[in-house]
């Protein structure tokens, strides 16, 4: 072993630049108690148009929520708060609305762990369209 370290650094060109590492920020940390063994793991992204507020609802699973672009309002037990491009908040299954906050568009990723059998949605024919509501 020994051996082949001292083949390798004499093969490594002198005094060659050092490749940048990637800068690594840590968003969000939470831990989490998952709900079953099976779990699926979705990443989805979802396109508020101006105006556009979701009924009261809850996803199958909690998870972390970014926000790529806009402003989204979260209201839930905790109350109301806008969370801003960048932003990465803790979603936790709970009853909630989401509300675009912005002149334009607001995209969020979700991303969502749920057990395996909340996940198996009804098929569906033709598009899910989302309008604002009035």
């Amino acid at each position: 072993m020994r051996i082949l370290w001292m083949l390798l650094t004499l093969l490594l060109p002198i005094g060659a630049p050092a490749a940048a590492m990637p800068q690594r920020d840590v968003l969000l940390s939470r831990p989490v108690t998952l709900p079953d063994a099976h779990v699926v793991t979705r990443v989805i992204r979802v396109t508020f148009p101006p105006g556009f507020r979701t009924p009261e609802h809850i996803h199958k699973g909690p998870g972390p929520r970014y926000v790529l672009s806009g402003r989204i309002r979260v209201i839930d037990r905790e109350g109301s708060k806008i969370y801003r491009q960048g932003a990465v908040f803790w979603e936790t299954g709970e009853p909630m609305v989401a509300e675009n906050a912005a002149d334009g568009e607001t995209v969020l990723l979700i991303f969502e762990m749920a057990p395996a059998q909340a996940t198996e949605a009804p098929r569906r024919r033709g598009k899910i369209v989302i309008r604002p509501q009035p």
